[in-house]
């Protein structure tokens, strides 16, 4: 079996949990470098970091697990920060200062970034990360892009975005099974070879070659933290299929259907094991400003 190679290119926050005085590393790219580098692949993090107290811990948490993130960026100001408290155990966002210093500054990825994210078998990306400008240069390094929609889009994001897009996730429980159906295929209509629809504690779906397939969720009795819940299950999902020998470019259609509902598997199993984290993955420490 075949390593993953998964870079993760955008936001990076910290989750400042008020309900419990202390932060943790977070945003959906540092998640999905990390929760992919948990289920054996090679990962890295291209992104842009403050150099407040949030960046600080963000970068030894990284350096400690072994997430490659040296191609990132570090500015002056504050670094990507989110409010958050429990509800049971569903985390409830309360506000964020937007990404902090990403907002403000482009990647102007030079020669050297390209030629290293060309290494990878796997861009990771998301709405949340300022890129869209840079998916047509991303694009032409040949490296397939996994573009999470999160439960934000229109039919004009879709257009935009998915021509540039071979794995894409969008977040649908808020949606009829209808309607969920009809968005699932408009990204596959504009090009994307994989869409994967969630629906929360209803499973998740999976559109690729015209055949919808569906996965029940992995339910666990110690669940008290949905924190990047979503996160796991794509993260594992992705890297589950680009351990297969063939990557995603398998030919056998029903082959493909079978190792579609593997992965499957593995992003709802691994999923409800994130639910028994504090956190997105843990390393919590108390809540610094500055």
């Amino acid at each position: 079996m075949r390593e993953a190679r998964i870079i993760a290119i955008g936001d990076n926050v910290v989750d400042k949990y008020l309900s419990r005085g202390k932060m943790y590393p977070g945003g959906q790219c540092v998640n999905t470098s990390v929760y992919a580098k948990m289920n054996g692949a090679r990962t890295a993090y291209l992104g842009k970091f403050g150099d407040d107290a949030a960046a600080r811990h963000n970068c030894q948490v990284l350096a400690e697990l072994g997430v490659d993130f040296s191609h990132s960026r570090q500015f002056h100001g504050e670094n990507g920060a989110a409010r958050v408290t429990l509800r049971g155990s569903d985390r409830v966002f309360l506000g964020s200062n937007k990404g902090g210093v990403s907002k403000e500054h482009p990647y102007d990825f030079t020669g050297e970034d390209l030629d290293y994210i060309r290494g990878f078998d796997l861009i990771y990306t998301n709405t949340n990360s300022y890129i869209l400008d840079d998916l047509p240069l991303l694009y032409e390094t040949g490296v397939p892009i996994a573009f999470d929609f999160s439960a934000k889009w229109d039919d004009a994001m879709l257009e935009q975005i998915c021509p540039y897009v071979t794995v894409a996730l969008l977040s649908c429980s808020h949606m009829t099974q209808e309607e969920r159906e009809n968005e699932m295929k408009k990204a596959a209509q504009y090009g994307v070879k994989i869409v994967v629809g969630t629906v929360g504690e209803n499973g998740s779906y999976v559109l690729s070659g015209g055949e919808f397939l569906y996965e029940n969720v992995c339910w666990t009795d110690d669940a008290f933290d949905t924190m990047g819940a979503g996160d796991a299950y794509f993260s594992a999902f992705l890297t589950d299929l680009l351990k297969g020998d063939k990557g995603l470019d398998e030919p056998d259609p029903e082959e493909w259907k079978r190792r579609l509902q593997k992965a499957m598997r593995c992003g709802a199993e691994f999923s409800a094991k994130i639910c028994c984290v504090e956190g997105a993955f843990g390393y919590g420490t108390a809540i610094v400003d500055g």
